[in-house]
């Protein structure tokens, strides 16, 4: 162990990791994942994909899951910076509806585990930023689903600085909220 820091947050799954970065004059190294030490910290999910996105400044994604095909998200940012945020939706969950968030960036190099039955999302803060993400299943297109991202009964506090204008996909700004998803699936 050490290779990994892992700071556990209020919400039981979700994990917030920090890799050791070795420096000198040339520039760095780190391992962004390797099995055993990810399995000695507790997640020995089978990531089967990797995904990357780019986005600019104001760029808001989420908050998506898939319905029948979970995934659980391993997240990091190589270029900027972004608010990464989880919402718990795992029925019986004693922190159901809850969410949390942290700042990613290619300066803090932190990553952020994500189990299934969460719903994602992030705001980028940068000018640019690029995203990773491995996911332990494969997309499947007719099983999205979402929630609206300022979803009062959610309450999540985006760090929108004053003046930036979101930038969001169509289908993003027209998700339910907690309420009609819970009625729905309960």
């Amino acid at each position: 162990m050490g290779k990994l820091t892992v700071e556990t947050c209020e919400i039981e799954g979700l994990k917030v990791i920090t890799p050791q970065v070795f420096g000198d004059a040339r520039g760095y190294f780190m391992e962004t994942y390797q099995f055993n030490d990810f399995k000695e910290i507790g997640i020995d999910e089978p990531f089967v994909q990797d995904n990357q996105s780019a986005s600019k400044k104001g760029v808001l994604r989420g908050l998506h899951f898939q319905i029948n095909y979970p995934q659980a998200k391993l997240v990091r940012v190589v270029n900027g910076e972004v608010y990464d945020v989880a919402v718990d939706l795992r029925k019986g969950s004693k922190t159901y509806g809850k969410w949390f968030g942290v700042v990613l960036s290619a300066e803090n190099k932190k990553q952020f585990f994500i189990p299934k039955g969460f719903a994602h999302g992030f705001l980028v803060l940068s000018d640019y930023a690029e995203f990773c993400y491995k996911v332990t299943d494969f997309y499947h297109p007719n099983d999205e689903g979402g929630l609206l991202y300022s979803d009062p009964d959610i309450g999540v506090e985006w760090p929108i600085p004053e003046g930036m204008e979101l930038i969001m996909s169509d289908k993003d700004t027209k998700w339910g909220g907690i309420k009609e998803y819970t009625e729905k699936n309960s």
